[in-house]
């Protein structure tokens, strides 16, 4: 089915063809619209789905751990200082070994207070055990939900999970995307059906119970082998979506990677910007490429890295500051993965379009002239560069 639909409107139609049991949510912007459009298919019946308006972000994922605790499935979707409230409820959801799954519409953590589009949020619970998907377009946020639930509540994984994608550059514009019939997605997703919750009358457990030095340590081993085995389950399920639909995808997308020399890493939307500009410049004889990673936990370290062995100068661009006077999360990600595998490619971090400061094909194309100039000489100079920013440098 061909639909015209904006980011937003495409999660809250995938969270209306999983229908999950409960769905807990507060709005902010630019992730009220889901829970919005999804409390209208609540109100007409389409769903049968339990939607708890709570008075706080801390209480939504509050209500998800609780529902999903109880053998339900739940989901929520938010942003920014909505994921930041949420905080102490993120790392429990994942502590509890609870396959929640949340639509994150990326924005700027404040302060000062800034409403628009980066990647600051997210970085924020990089490290929370929750898995991660990242999507260019809107056709990839759809998609990305609808796979979700497979991998988060595989028995090898069992953990949380969150869909992110741009708040307003993909949230809020209207794209053409094909949607999947909703018997289809409902086979494709399965019942929900948990090996040990609480309303188990045949196995009385206790959640959340005091954790000391006798048991932590193995439960947060346990966390990170859980971590590790999601890859192949990601890759097991995205088999399973291409056979349906004929859409592929991997832990990332290679474009034009086969022959590339100057290469850019990215995430989210900007992917979009980075191919285009990446045309421009392989009709002038640059060989341009982009590879944009599709998943960020677990962090495909070394197949990243494999993908990267043949390019003479790589460019990997963060939507958010770690301000560590070391590089952002992706930076940190990628070149640790070239270095444990043993991989020596001249690598330069840019941090760009903080508060949604446009990123254009030109400032991209600066980034792809500045590789040429590395992979010419070898020298990198300053590894840690900021792109579009004024008079801070």
């Amino acid at each position: 089915m061909r639909e015209r639909l904006s980011g937003n409107e495409a999660a809250a139609i995938a969270m209306k063809q999983i229908n999950p049991d409960v769905v807990a949510a507060f709005p902010i912007t630019p992730s009220t619209e889901i829970p919005q459009y999804f409390s209208t298919f609540v109100s007409n019946g389409t769903v049968d789905t339990e939607f708890v308006a709570v008075e706080s972000e801390h209480s939504a994922m509050s209500a998800c751990i609780g529902a999903q605790a109880a053998g339900g499935r739940a989901m929520t979707a938010t942003s920014a200082n909505g994921l930041s409230l949420m905080w102490e409820m993120i790392y429990i959801a994942s502590s509890l070994r609870l396959p929640i799954v949340m639509s994150l519409v990326n924005r700027a953590v404040s302060g000062p207070l800034n409403i628009h589009n980066d990647h600051s949020d997210a970085m924020g619970v990089r490290d929370s055990g929750w898995l991660m998907l990242f999507s260019e377009n809107n056709q990839e946020a759809y998609d990305n939900l609808v796979m979700a639930h497979r991998i988060a509540e595989h028995k090898d994984v069992l953990l949380p999970l969150m869909v992110c994608q741009d708040g307003f550059i993909t949230s809020h514009s209207i794209e053409n995307i094909e949607l999947i019939e909703d018997e289809k997605v409902k086979e494709f997703v399965g019942k929900y059906e948990p090996e040990h919750y609480l309303l188990n009358d045949k196995e009385p457990i206790a959640i959340g119970p005091l954790d000391v030095q006798s048991y932590l340590f193995e439960h947060k081993t346990q966390q990170a082998i859980a971590m590790r085995k999601a890859k192949k389950v990601i890759l097991d399920v995205a088999s399973d979506f291409e056979k349906m639909t004929g859409r592929k995808y991997g832990f990332f997308e290679e474009y034009k990677m086969e022959d590339a020399e100057e290469v850019i890493v990215c995430m989210n939307s900007t992917a979009g910007t980075a191919k285009y500009t990446a045309d421009k410049l392989r009709e002038k004889g640059v060989k341009a490429g982009v590879l944009k990673i599709r998943v960020f936990r677990p962090f495909p370290a070394e197949e990243v890295a494999k993908a990267l062995r043949k390019a003479k100068a790589i460019a990997v661009l963060d939507k958010a500051d770690s301000l560590n006077a070391a590089g952002g999360a992706l930076f940190e990600d990628v070149t640790s993965g070239m270095f444990v595998s043993k991989i020596q490619v001249p690598t330069v971090n840019y941090v760009y379009g903080i508060g949604g400061r446009d990123t254009t094909s030109k400032d991209i194309e600066s980034v792809y002239e500045d590789l040429v100039e590395i992979a010419k000489t070898g020298e990198i100079g300053n590894p840690y560069r900021y792109l579009g920013v004024r008079g801070c440098e």
